[in-house]
Parts: structure tokens; C-alpha cells; sequence
């Protein structure tokens, strides 16, 4: 078999435990019999990232910004467990968070709908995508424990003159934080949100809290809409769809009673949550995609879960594990897919579809991991282990 060629590199970021386990399975029999990989290859995994006091991840995320598609593995994002564990010189921050914040980019994660996995919301019909904006917020605050009889005050300072706004005046211990965002990023969100929606012909829905956070939620509100107004409102109703704004408490209502089928777009915070909770009534984490969008059209595709700890101690123990690893191939598909759409190859493109089929039918033919197994309404499962899955796909990429 003649291997499918690629002209520019794909940005390979390995991970850690269970899924780094999977990444090589998934390489071993998924791409590497049919294609000729070129891949610009960076070591995430955490004793790596330590070693090289964190340098790897930046040096990864400017590989993404120079050649435009990144595919990445589960990483850890440590606790203080995880520093002992590990013997770690410091507690390093989420990779995935260093990266969102170099490329300001927008996560979408969509569910990998099959046929047999009911979602537990029984209206919801068609995917829902989460549009999860990557950047500020409480993942990059400031926060205090704060000792009693001490006043908290916000101070800006600027070059002509200082403003100090009170917070509180605590009587007894308590805590507070402070977080930020910036124009220029939340600009970045919108724009590809909107580019988004055109790109897949959905709906866009949008949602802050704005009623009772009037400067900081309203400012993402007002920039939506004068972004959409100036630019966007002719190319949607031109493409039949609609963009629409609300309030997170109205939105959750609404998405639990509608058939799906849009993207709905979150703050930082709401979206890492509201993803899970689609996913979870979906089915899973694991039949869950996930990719990073640049406002300057950098992709980085992973699962939306993490590393799979409790099957790693099993693995490393040599007992058998059914870890579900569709979010892991559909994160290798979409990479490639996207590869192929910006150099202009067909083949690697069909490989992909190939792939992301082969492995939808695997399941929809009874074949599955455990978790899936609890789920399914499939008559007749056949409940296999982590490799034996992966070469069940195999077998249907040719068929």
C-alpha cells in the first residue's frame, strides 16, 4: 500500500497515563499502516514539562501559530498530590491553558453522536456545540485569603491618576479574588464564533449574565452585538441562520427543552462546565470532540477529557482495561482533515472521513468499551478491552 503523503508537518503534542497509552495504539494501527506521517513532535507528558521547567509547552503552542494544525494528548494539570507524585520541581499551570492563551483561541466541542447511545435529554435530537471562550477569567485570577478587620479594594492604575473601588470591608477572615479580560481577546471569540457558525451553517446562541454583572459580562454582550451588526448580520441571513443573545439562566432553560442542532457560546467558566454537562447527557467525555480555534485560523484538536488515572494503574499492573478512545481518534481525524483542507490533500482528507466512519460503525455493529456498553440500546454487545477496540476499527477502515 502506497502511504498517503503530507507536505506540511502536523504539531504532535504527547500526554500523559491512560491516554498517552492509547495515543501510541491509535498510531500504531490507525495512521501509521496508511500514512506517511510528518509530524513536528512535542513531549507534554508532566515529567517532561518539568524537566524543561514548562519551555515545552510554549515551544508547542508557536509550533501550532507557525504551521497551523496541532493535534494534542491528555495532559495532567497538577495538584499538590500530583507534585509529590511526580516529583516536580513547582506545581505547573494547564497546558491547555498556556496554549489557549497564546493562540486566543475559542474551544468548540461538539458530541460524537451514534446510532444505539440515546441522549438522557430526551428533546435533544442533533448536536449541541459548546463554544467555549479560552482566555482570562478565574482561570487566570488573583485571589486572597483575606484576614479579618481588612478592607479589599479594587486600585487601576493608570498613567495620570489612580482608582481605588471597595470590594469589602471584612469583619472576620473571608476570601476574594479578582479576574480579567480583554477587549481585544473577547473581539477574537466573537469573530470565531461567528466564522464558525457560517463555516457548519448552525445557529449561534450566546449567553452572559449582564443583568446583574452590568460592566464585565456586558462588555462580552456589547462586543457580540456590535460585531454581528457591522459584520455578520447580512452573511447569516444569507446562510439562513440566526444569532441569538441571552441570559445563562434563560439559555440553560432553553437548551434543555430544544432538539439541538446550534452552537451555543459561554464565557471562560460556563463553557468548561456546560461542555461537561452536554457531554454527560450525550453520553460521555470520551464521545466528546474538542478543537481550539485561532482568530487567525490556527487549529488544535484533543479529547475533551483527561489522562484516564484509575485505567493507567490498572495497565501498569498488567490487568485489562476498556478505556473508550473514540475523543482520542476523532482528535488524530480532525487534525488530519484540517491538514489536508489547508494544503490542498484529498487523500488525507478521505483517510480521515475513512477513520471517523470506520470507528462509528465499530460501535454501531455492537463492538465497544465498557462505558459505552452500560449506555448502549444495542442488543447483542460485545464488550472489548482499550487495543482490542482500536484494532476493531482497523478492520472496518478497509471494508
Amino acid at each position: 500500500m502506497v502511504k498517503i503523503k503530507m507536505a506540511v508537518p502536523l504539531v504532535e503534542m504527547d500526554g500523559d497515563e491512560m491516554t498517552r497509552i492509547i495515543w501510541e495504539m491509535i498510531k500504531e494501527h490507525l495512521l501509521v499502516p496508511y500514512i506517511d506521517l510528518n509530524c513536528e513532535y512535542y513531549d507534554l507528558g508532566l515529567k517532561h514539562r518539568d524537566e524543561t521547567d514548562d519551555k515545552v509547552t510554549f515551544d508547542a503552542a508557536y509550533a501550532i501559530k507557525k504551521y497551523g494544525v496541532g493535534v494534542k494528548c491528555a495532559t495532567i494539570t497538577p495538584n499538590a498530590q500530583r507534585v509529590t507524585e511526580y516529583d516536580l520541581n513547582e506545581m505547573h499551570k494547564s497546558p491547555n491553558g498556556t496554549i489557549r492563551a497564546i493562540l486566543d483561541g475559542t474551544v468548540f466541542r461538539a458530541p460524537i453522536m451514534v446510532r444505539g447511545i440515546s441522549p438522557s435529554v430526551k428533546t435533544w435530537k442533533k448536536p449541541i456545540t459548546i463554544a467555549r471562550h479560552a482566555y482570562g477569567d478565574i482561570y487566570k485570577d488573583t485571589e486572597y485569603k483575606v484576614p479579618g478587620g481588612s478592607l479589599v479594594e479594587l486600585v487601576i492604575t493608570s498613567e495620570d491618576k489612580e482608582t481605588r473601588l471597595p470590594v469589602f470591608d471584612f469583619e472576620g477572615p473571608g476570601i476574594a479574588l479578582s479576574m480579567y479580560n480583554t477587549e481585544k481577546s473577547i473581539t477574537s471569540f466573537a469573530k470565531s464564533c461567528f466564522n464558525y457558525a457560517l463555516e457548519v451553517k448552525q445557529d449561534l446562541w450566546f449567553a452572559t449574565k449582564d443583568t446583574i454583572s452590568k460592566q464585565y459580562d456586558h462588555t462580552f454582550k456589547d462586543i457580540f452585538q456590535d460585531i454581528y451588526d457591522a459584520e455578520y448580520d447580512k452573511q447569516f441571513k444569507d446562510a439562513g441562520i440566526e444569532y441569538f443573545y441571552t441570559l445563562i439562566d434563560d439559555a440553560v432553560a432553553r437548551v434543555i427543552r430544544s432538539e439541538g442542532g446550534y452552537i451555543w457560546a459561554c464565557k471562560n467558566y460556563d463553557g468548561d462546565v456546560m461542555s461537561d454537562m452536554v457531554a454527560t447527557a450525550f453520553g460521555s467525555l470520551a464521545m466528546m470532540t474538542s478543537v481550539l480555534v485561532s482568530p487567525e485560523g490556527q487549529f488544535e484538536y484533543e479529547a475533551a477529557h483527561g489522562t484516564v488515572t484509575r485505567h493507567y494503574y490498572k495497565h501498569l499492573k498488567g490487568e485489562e482495561t476498556s478505556t473508550n478512545s473514540m475523543a482520542t481518534i476523532f482528535a488524530w481525524s480532525g487534525a488530519l482533515k484540517k491538514r489536508g483542507e489547508l494544503d490542498g490533500n484529498e487523500a488525507l482528507i478521505h483517510f480521515a472521513e475513512r477513520l471517523e466512519k470506520a470507528s462509528v460503525d465499530t460501535i454501531e455493529e455492537g463492538v465497544m468499551t465498557k462505558d459505552l456498553a452500560l449506555l448502549s440500546e444495542i442488543e447483542n454487545k460485545k464488550v472489548v478491552d482499550t487495543e482490542t477496540f482500536i484494532k476493531e476499527v482497523a478492520a472496518r477502515i478497509n471494508s
